[in-house]
Formats: structure tokens, C-alpha cells, sequence
């Protein structure tokens, strides 16, 4: 299983939170790093945020083994499944592609949000939830080719988007 290396989306999702996080006064906020990969949204928190705040989590052991030698509290966890207590702010670049039966098998993990490209946003939204702080925002990265149908139900605002190719990014905000 590889890691997904950091690509178009992670360096907007990157700036993003750069620039969010830079204008926050309150800089003791517990953060969640969903998805963490190779720990770009991670480092980019550590820029802001108190190192042992942050919680990083992939459901890929590499990407978990990579986050840890950096520092960072790691679990790997399929989504919420081993996550415990509330964040004020959890990220995720969801792998939000559709399945596509030619791409290697060890590479999907990292793409493909499943059959239609949202199953994993949408589970992900639903358990996010739980573990949010009063006042606390999540923020999912998808892609104009994810399907929003189920997704727009949570009542997302896009807070930024990104033309990038064929596509285009969009980081949500769920409340």
C-alpha cells in the first residue's frame, strides 16, 4: 500500500489552512489531521498550533509510520474507529475519486472514495460530528467529479475552490 504523495489538493487544502489558521487568536485548538497521508496538513497545523494538539490518523500503516517519525500523535484508524475525544477542527482530503478498475489495486486506498467517489466523504461527515468541540468546524476536501448529492444534505458551504486540469477542488465547511 503506498502513500499518497502530496499533490494539487494537498498543497490548496495546505494553503488553506495556513491562512485559517494564521488568523485565529485562540491558537489552543485541538486538531485533527484525518487522512494525514504524508503529514502535510499536519505540519502545516504545527506552524499554528501547539504540537501535542495535534492528532494525526490514516487508515494506511505507512502513512501512519511517516507521521509518527515527524512527531505527531498517530493512530491509524478506518475513519473514527479508534479516535476518541473532541477536536475543535478536523480536516480530511478525502481520497473522493471514483472507482476505477484500472488503477492499481495499492494506489486506491489513497483515491478512490469508493463506487461513486463519495461513500467515504459521506461516513466520514456522519462520524466527524461526534467527535467536533461546540463552536468546532470540520473542513473536507472533494473534487467536482466526487458526487455531491448526498454530501450537499450535511449543508456544506464551499469556503474555497480550486480549477485545477478537468476538475475542480472544493474545500467544504460542515458545522
Amino acid at each position: 500500500m503506498q502513500v499518497y504523495i502530496p499533490a494539487e489538493d494537498s498543497y490548496f487544502f495546505s494553503n488553506f489552512l495556513e491562512n485559517y489558521l494564521s488568523n485565529k487568536k485562540n491558537k489552543n485548538i485541538y486538531y485533527l489531521d484525518m487522512g494525514s497521508g504524508t503529514g502535510i496538513l499536519s505540519k502545516t497545523a504545527s506552524k499554528f498550533l501547539k504540537k501535542e494538539n495535534i492528532t494525526a490518523s490514516d487508515i494506511n500503516p505507512l502513512a501512519v509510520k511517516l507521521t509518527k517519525q515527524q512527531g505527531f500523535k498517530t493512530i491509524k484508524s478506518n475513519l473514527f474507529e479508534k479516535i476518541q475525544g473532541k477536536f475543535d477542527l478536523i480536516t480530511f482530503n478525502a481520497p473522493y475519486l471514483p472507482e476505477d478498475k484500472r488503477e492499481p489495486m495499492d494506489s486506491r486506498v489513497a483515491t478512490t472514495g469508493g463506487i461513486k467517489g463519495d461513500e467515504i466523504s459521506v461516513e466520514f461527515i456522519k462520524q466527524a460530528k461526534k467527535h467536533l468541540n461546540k463552536d468546532g468546524k470540520i473542513f473536507l476536501l472533494i473534487s467536482s467529479l466526487t458526487p455531491k448529492n448526498k454530501i450537499k444534505k450535511q449543508n456544506p458551504k464551499i469556503i474555497a475552490r480550486k480549477k485545477i486540469f478537468a476538475e475542480e477542488l472544493f474545500i467544504l465547511e460542515i458545522y
